[in-house]
């Protein structure tokens, strides 16, 4: 079945941005906040230039990291840099990873903010 050959090489690469947060483990509310909005304009921006998806995040140790899958890791990250560098917390970081999570020959590239 070609669509399911397609839909398997459909999300290979990654986007994942690095926010470190406030003191306390999960941010705080406002950051919250601030978060869910990027994300909402995120989602949007990548759908609308049909690039891949917003995958979502994950809070803890004092950072946030968001998550983005596509095709191609650089076109994926052109849309999205935008947004991320609008997002106030600092130190940030992005890393693209040109392959599959599974994939140990995958190459990565970091990016600061």
């Amino acid at each position: 079945m070609a669509d399911t050959d397609e839909a398997a090489n459909d999300v290979e690469h990654a986007v994942i941005a690095h926010y470190r947060l406030a003191e306390a483990d999960l941010g705080d509310p406002s950051q919250w906040e601030t978060i869910r909005q990027a994300q909402s304009l995120l989602t949007e921006a990548i759908e609308q230039a049909d690039v891949g998806e917003f995958d979502g995040n994950e809070y803890g140790g004092g950072k946030v990291v968001l998550y983005a899958y596509g095709p191609d890791a650089d076109v994926l990250f052109a849309v999205m840099a935008p947004i991320l560098h609008d997002l106030p917390f600092r130190p940030a970081h992005v890393v693209l990873r040109y392959g599959s999570v599974d994939d140990p020959s995958a190459a990565e590239h970091r990016v600061d903010l």
